[in-house]
């Protein structure tokens, strides 16, 4: 009877220490899987939630996360949509703690660039913010063109629209200095 008792601590404890083995690897392997899975993945999780974004220029932006891209954001913010690149951002809040993995090649391909050209082509009337290590500021106009890395904004009159005559000035800034770009939503300005 001694001996059935000794020989079944001893099963429990190799079966205890399996147990815990088995444990060890799956959180180690949860680990490495972690290093491999891009900020934007977690983003695209959030989709439909409501989110805050602080840039790096020091503003907070808050809505309900409408698109995660591959190279920025959109939030929507009642009757503004707000564009964001990643870049411009430090911190996020509001995030669960799922990843969403993009498997359309066409989506991973589609960039800030993309969504832009979208905007010059609609002439929608935007308020740019532009941000750095020496504040912050906006400028009110239209997407005249889009380049590899930069956008032409022809700055004109809140509500006028784009014409020859109604434009002040034309600004080339890069993606690097775009903070967010602020849009009346369709059909609702």
């Amino acid at each position: 009877m001694r001996w059935d008792a000794l020989f079944n601590d001893m099963e429990s404890q190799l079966a205890e220490a399996e147990r815990l083995a088995l444990d060890s690897e799956v959180n180690e392997r949860a680990r490495a899987e972690m290093v491999s899975l891009p900020l934007e993945g977690r983003l695209r999780a959030a989709v439909g939630y409501r989110i805050g974004v602080q840039l790096i220029c020091g503003e907070t932006v808050h809505g309900e996360l409408t698109h995660a891209g591959a190279d920025a954001l959109v939030l929507d913010e009642g009757q503004h949509q707000v564009l964001i690149p990643y870049a411009a951002a430090a911190r996020y809040v509001g995030l669960g703690r799922h990843v969403l993995a993009e498997t359309s090649p066409v989506r991973r391909s589609i960039g800030l660039a993309h969504a832009l050209r979208g905007l010059a082509r609609d002439r929608a009337e935007l308020s740019v913010t532009i941000g750095g290590g020496a504040g912050t500021s906006r400028l009110a106009g239209v997407i005249d063109r889009v380049g590899r890395d930069y956008i032409d904004l022809a700055m004109v009159n809140t509500g006028e629209p784009r014409r020859g005559h109604s434009v002040g000035q034309v600004s080339a800034i890069p993606f690097t200095a775009l903070a967010m770009i602020r849009s009346y939503k369709p059909g609702g300005s």
